[in-house]
């Protein structure tokens, strides 16, 4: 058979074994329903610290499920690790308890399901173990699975094919646990806060809230194209206008760019908008956030990536974009200037512009490629440029600035945030200045929402709003250098 000759010699095995199945013990070969009331991890917390004397005469019995990923010894004794979400417990079964049922354990390859009936008991090296009185088979693996002690030496293949990846990497499964756990806690914390969560639109007829590349797409029935989102701010900026005065979502993300180790085309955001807050208020709720997405990895809020401590656990510093920049550089951004003078200091310190910029676009990058690198310590840096944030209101002080934030540590940035821009006079003229940009060569500029605009005309209260990168917040909780390595599915190069 062409199928036959297509599979190595350990797949023809395993297809072997599955007849065997069937045509000897009358099986099937995938199973069905199966009860069980116990799990490894809570069966480790239960009764590693008995002795075997008390587990032998307390005779607690359990019914545990998993898959077998280790098999010991042969004959008339087989010890074998079973594994389940919750982790590994170590099985021992002997052909005199067993009887016909044993020739389930003797024949089952590593991968296989199996579901144990049995009593809780140590080996003499006291190793915690179910010793089986009763085997069910339930699904059986045709193929072999990753080497235990090598992994998946592939790294792109760890990407493609997540789920051998959970099945031979405990690391790999441990971190997405921790993922959902640090989602959860933030939505505890937000919720808790009075915060709402909602869902607003995937699918839009302009893309904004952002500066960045859209997917593009067609609705056949309407005729139209629309976009992918590249940010959920200008839904949720309408939802305060209309009233919900506390407004979160977490979702996801698509922004037609590059990728590399922190960046990938579909991500993970999580916005929120409060009304009658200003930047400043949502800086402490930032650090709220924070704190409570550490809490699930660390206890006292000490983290440690890639051999650098960090302290999640003390306030965070805030500083103004112009002081850092003076800090590093000596170049003093405060008094005002022309283009023309602009451009010359950024001659003389080799940083590269575009013909459209304006001062505040050059501000922005001394910033960027003076200071950002060296902010290790969480640090809320504000006071962006207005021609770089055009959805933030103008500092009341100097409207050459704005009220915003990002918050940077390890040098990378986790978080964007600003008290909203609510004036629709000023809001149009800001899409207006970026629809000129996107004429002069920046295709990730916005254009004029029409819609928008007209929403804020009905009135928005001052409103505080904020955006964390949820990918890279777990990244840096779970200590991973790679986003794909935080995303269970990352996108890829078709083979």
């Amino acid at each position: 058979m062409a199928e036959e000759k297509a599979l190595n010699d350990q797949m023809v095995a395993r297809r072997q074994k599955m007849k065997a199945l069937v045509d000897d013990l009358d099986l099937d070969p995938f199973g069905k329903r199966f009860d069980r009331d116990s799990m490894a991890g809570d069966l480790h917390a239960q009764y590693d610290q008995s002795s075997l004397d008390d587990l032998m005469e307390n005779q607690h019995e359990v019914i545990i499920a998993g898959r077998m990923v280790a098999k010991r010894g042969a004959g008339k004794v087989i010890f074998a690790d079973i594994r389940d979400a919750s982790g590994k417990i170590q099985i021992y079964a002997r052909r005199d308890d067993l009887g016909d049922n044993y020739p389930i354990i003797k024949r089952a390859d590593l991968g296989d399901f199996l579901g144990i009936k049995g009593i809780m008991m140590k080996t003499e090296a006291g190793e915690l173990t179910v010793l089986v009185t009763h085997l069910t088979h339930l699904s059986k693996a045709l193929r072999p699975m990753p080497d235990k002690y090598h992994g998946i030496s592939d790294v792109e293949t760890r990407y493609r094919k997540r789920y051998l990846d959970l099945i031979a990497n405990e690391d790999s499964l441990n971190k997405f646990q921790q993922r959902s756990k640090i989602i959860s806690a933030i939505r505890q914390y937000m919720d808790g806060q009075g915060f709402l969560e909602v869902e607003t639109p995937i699918l839009q007829t302009q893309a904004g809230g952002a500066a960045a590349r859209p997917f593009i797409t067609h609705h056949n029935a309407l005729n139209i194209d629309m976009y992918m989102r590249i940010a959920t701010e200008l839904y949720l900026k309408r939802l305060i206008v209309g009233g919900m005065e506390r407004v979160y979502e977490i979702g996801r993300i698509f922004r037609n760019e590059g990728m590399d180790a922190k960046h990938n085309p579909e991500f993970t955001t999580m916005e929120s908008y409060v009304a009658y807050f200003d930047f400043k208020d949502v800086m402490d709720e930032t650090e709220g956030i924070f704190k409570a997405a550490a809490r699930v990895v660390s206890d006292d809020l000490q983290i440690n990536y890639q051999g650098t401590a960090i302290d999640l656990n003390k306030p965070f510093a805030r500083k103004h974009m112009v002081d850092l920049i003076k800090e590093a550089t000596g170049v003093d951004f405060w008094p005002a200037m022309t283009i023309e003078e602009a451009q010359q200091l950024a001659d003389q310190h080799h940083v590269k512009y575009e013909k459209y910029w304006q001062v505040g676009h050059i501000i922005n990058a001394f910033f960027e490629e003076f200071v950002e690198d060296t902010l290790v310590q969480p640090t809320f840096v504000y006071g962006h440029p207005v021609e770089v944030s055009p959805l933030a209101k103008k500092n009341a002080d100097d409207s050459r600035f704005t009220d915003r934030f990002e918050v940077f540590i390890l040098g990378s940035e986790y978080g964007n945030a600003f008290t909203e821009l609510n004036d629709p006079i000023d809001q149009r003229a800001r899409f207006e200045a970026q629809a000129a940009e996107r004429v002069e060569g920046n295709d990730e500029a916005e254009g004029i929402d029409e819609d928008f605009i007209e929403a804020l005309e009905y009135g928005m209260p001052p409103t505080g709003g904020l955006g964390i990168g949820i990918d890279r917040l777990v990244m840096l909780l779970t200590d991973s250098t790679t986003i794909r390595d935080v995303v269970l599915f990352p996108t890829m190069r078709p083979e």
